[in-house]
Order: C-alpha cells, then sequence, then structure tokens
C-alpha cells in the first residue's frame, strides 16, 4: 500500500466530477481538500485559456494527471477525418502545454448512416498510425480508453481493454497506451488477463475510477456514480492494476446529475474518504 501523511498523494480530481465549477474554482477546491493532482477536460481548459490553465495549476503545486478528450477518428469523409488529425494534434499540444504525458482518447462511434464496426475501427487504427509519431515526438501519450459496449455506435467502438491493446501493439509504449477505466471495464470476464498483459506490454499510462450505478438513467452517460454506490469490486481491479506496477495516479471521473447537484466541497470529502476506503487500501 502507498500510505502518506493524508492517504491522498495518488489521488485525482477528473474536472467533470465537480462540472459547476470553473478551472480555477476546481484547482482551489483540490488544494483545499489536498487532492495533489486533477484530470482536466479540455472544455475548462479552452475557457481559462490554455496558458492560463497550465499557470492556475502549476502555482497551486498541483499536477495534471491527464487531459481529455481526443479521438473521434472513425469519420470516413475526408474533411472529417482532417478536422480529426487536425482537433488532435491541437490536443497533443495542450497536453504538453499543461505538462501530462496523458492525452485520454475516445475513439469515436460509428458514423451515421454506418453499420460497419470492423471498419469504423480499422480507421481508427489507420488515424493513430498518423498521430502516433507527433505524440511521441511532444512526449505524449494516446491513452486509448474502452468505453462500456452501450457507448459502442455512439461513442467508442473500442469496447475491451483487450481491442485497445490490439489496437495500441503496432507503437512505441511512449506513444500509444491504455487507460483502465472501471466503469467501463469491470463487466469484462477477460479482464484481469488484459490488465495482466497491458502491464507486461508497458502500456497503463492511467488507472481511473468511479461506480457503475442502477438503474442507468435516460442518459446512459450519467450512470457513473460515487465509489461504493453501485456495483464494481474497486479492491480487485485495483489489485490488477497495481499487479502490473502502475504507480500513477488515480483519477476520479463521475459524471452523475446527483453529484453534480451537491455542494462541490462536500462531493471533494466523500470522494476523498471512499477512496481511502475502497481503493488505497489495494494499491
Amino acid at each position: 500500500m502507498t500510505d502518506g501523511i493524508t492517504g491522498l498523494e495518488r489521488l485525482s480530481l477528473n474536472t467533470k466530477t465537480t462540472s459547476t465549477w470553473t478551472l480555477a474554482e476546481a484547482v482551489d477546491g483540490a488544494a483545499r481538500a489536498g487532492i495533489p493532482a486533477l484530470g482536466l477536460w479540455r472544455d475548462r481548459v479552452h475557457e481559462a485559456g490554455l496558458e492560463k490553465a497550465a499557470k492556475l495549476v502549476r502555482d497551486a503545486g498541483l499536477r495534471v494527471s491527464s487531459l481529455c478528450r481526443g479521438g473521434f477518428l472513425t469519420a470516413s469523409d475526408e474533411a472529417g477525418i482532417a478536422g480529426a488529425l487536425e482537433d488532435n494534434k491541437r490536443a497533443i499540444d495542450e497536453a504538453a502545454t499543461l505538462g501530462t504525458d496523458a492525452l485520454v482518447m475516445v475513439v469515436g462511434g460509428l458514423p451515421e448512416g454506418d453499420v460497419d464496426l470492423a471498419g469504423a475501427r480499422e480507421r481508427v487504427a489507420e488515424r493513430l498510425a498518423e498521430l502516433a509519431p507527433y505524440a511521441g515526438d511532444h512526449g505524449v501519450k494516446l491513452v486509448l480508453e474502452a468505453l462500456h459496449p452501450m457507448y459502442v455506435a455512439d461513442r467508442a467502438v473500442i469496447s475491451t481493454l483487450g481491442q485497445a491493446l490490439d489496437i495500441a501493439a503496432p507503437h512505441p509504449v511512449d506513444a500509444v497506451a491504455v487507460v483502465v477505466d472501471t466503469f467501463h471495464v469491470f463487466w469484462d470476464p477477460d479482464l484481469a488477463a488484459q490488465i495482466e498483459r497491458a502491464g507486461t506490454e508497458g502500456r497503463v499510462a492511467a488507472y481511473q475510477v468511479c461506480d457503475f450505478n442502477l438503474p442507468i438513467p435516460a442518459d446512459a452517460l450519467l450512470a457513473r456514480g460515487m465509489m461504493g454506490d453501485g456495483v464494481i469490486d474497486f479492491a480487485s481491479i485495483t489489485r490488477m492494476v497495481a499487479e502490473t506496477g502502475y504507480a500513477g495516479d488515480v483519477e476520479v471521473e463521475i459524471f452523475n446529475e446527483a453529484v453534480w447537484a451537491a455542494d462541490p466541497d462536500e462531493v471533494l470529502a466523500t470522494m476523498s474518504q471512499r477512496y481511502r476506503d475502497l481503493v488505497l487500501p489495494h494499491l
């Protein structure tokens, strides 16, 4: 177990968890709560301005665990392909400026009218081949995120950690890696083997935690919950990740209307305690 004075030395607040806060408010809130890292979404970075965002985090003595998101690489038309490549190169530049080596990639779903999943995955692989050298040159990893299968049509044609690793395989580990997100992968019967594989290949670049709540709301994006409120076994998954040798931040990313409506300082207090109780003992 990695435990220090507070036990929060590896905890990171993803800005989506406190979605009502500006970046400045999230930086201040994390600092007050003793949380040393932030996972930044690009919307908050753009609102603040890139250079100001980097300075806000740096001046508070915090670090950036990841930047989200790049990706959406499945377009089949020339304009869509060109736009995706341009936006992802811009995201790589932003990650480098913010001081994180992890750009989380939500790879994209099926274009309208398209039902060819295999073809969409091939396009993801093709776009990664174009982006990986640029990312590597900038000291940034394209961190592929497997999303729960219910998002396969609209958000991510990569549904399992194994698929993510297969697509990452042709590239250097310092350019393309994977994130283990408990919400998205807890259901996978092959999860233990694939996390072990990711560790053997040196591709675990991030660990994100939140729970899977029932009932699933009308907007399935909002099914993510506070650790301990749903059905995920954090002890088992955290031990799997720890056994790979991963020693980076543990980022809490929650999309949930009740969490967003709560006092953000109380959310951070609950998040910190649940992390201490459910995750930290198994790192």
